[in-house]
């Protein structure tokens, strides 16, 4: 599994972008990943240093159209606070 196979897609909500202020950037990972593996791939993806990994699992909601029922997909988020001295993140730059 490659750096780029772990973080799949940022979050962009109001929320981390207001923590964008404190160097905390929010990303959907890989389920199966952990704090290391994404620690590593964020290091190796952006070129920043990372101080910190907070993770969330969250379970998929069970939907209804009718009478049919599906479910969402399960997905794991993950909040890594970057080092004082490090560089922000150049793909965020522009949404704030």
């Amino acid at each position: 599994m490659t750096s780029y196979d772990i973080i799949r897609k940022p979050v962009i909500t109001e929320k981390s972008m207001n923590a964008m202020a404190e160097k905390k950037y929010t990303f959907i990972v890989q389920i199966n990943a952990n704090k290391v593996q994404i620690k590593k791939a964020v290091e190796e993806i952006f070129g920043v240093k990372v101080e910190k990994v907070q993770t969330l699992r969250t379970m998929g909601k069970t939907k209804r159209m009718g009478v049919h029922v599906g479910k969402r997909a399960d997905f794991k988020k993950a909040v890594v606070t970057l080092t004082e001295d490090s560089k922000s993140i150049e793909f965020f730059e522009g949404m704030q």
